[in-house]
């Protein structure tokens, strides 16, 4: 190793606390039904509202709006259980979070909660990344009832959108980074949320653990690394 190489720092793999807030998000073609309906509460077309859209769209951040909103309390899907459903409807209005994970899902317990939020006039909002037909749902009055549900969908991100997305995220990590940076990689990745999100991890982590800045060239060489170098340079 060269005396005057810049030493290698530890980088540390420390959880980034997402930003929930209203204030913090981004509204585009993509996004704005999927945000007017959330926004619309609590005149809404039904008191059960499902939300799509792949992973890292924003559907969870959705979610936190409305459940300040409505002061309601959020659950994971895996976690509802029949002998918990009382309390979980008494709060008067609920999330729940990635019914698409079978991991865990009680469809019986999923069942017996919307039936039970329906009979009190209780909001619930639902989230996940795949339609009713892609759920694998064993328990047909389950997929009856989510049938009923009105359902609206968060779609890929446009240029734009994803653009001003990158630019939160370094915001949200206190990175500061120049046009060609953001460029580099919108340029060459999929018009993807969540995508955008791994990639700006990557590249803090990277230029922590070299103690360099985040640069073009940097940026390119880190999205070689991944395999999203697609687009010609230039």
């Amino acid at each position: 190793m060269r005396d005057d190489a810049p030493p290698r720092q530890l980088a540390f793999d420390l959880p980034l606390d997402p930003r929930y807030g209203r204030e913090d998000f981004l509204v585009g073609p993509a996004n704005e039904a999927a945000y007017a309906l959330v926004e619309a509460w609590p005149d809404w077309p039904d008191s059960v509202l499902m939300l799509t859209g792949p992973p890292g769209s924003g559907k969870s951040h959705l979610a936190a709006i409305w459940a300040e909103r409505a002061h309601a309390w959020t659950i994971p899907a895996a976690e509802v259980r029949a002998e918990g459903v009382g309390h979980l409807v008494s709060n008067g209005a609920l999330v729940v979070e990635d019914i698409h994970r079978p991991e865990g899902r009680d469809e019986a317990a999923l069942f017996h909660l919307l039936n039970v939020a329906r009979e009190r006039a209780a909001p619930v909002l639902l989230t996940s990344a795949a339609g009713i037909d892609a759920l694998g749902l064993a328990t047909p009055d389950l997929r009856s009832r989510l049938r009923l549900a009105p359902g609206v969908g968060i779609e890929a991100p446009d240029d734009a959108l994803l653009r001003a997305v990158l630019v939160k995220l370094f915001v949200d990590r206190q990175l500061v980074v120049d046009l060609g940076v953001i460029e580099a990689v919108a340029l060459r990745i999929d018009r993807s949320l969540g995508l955008a999100r791994d990639v700006v991890t990557e590249l803090d982590r990277d230029a922590l653990g070299r103690g360099r800045r985040i640069s073009r060239p940097l940026a390119l060489a880190v999205l070689r690394r991944l395999g999203l170098d697609g687009e010609a340079d230039g």
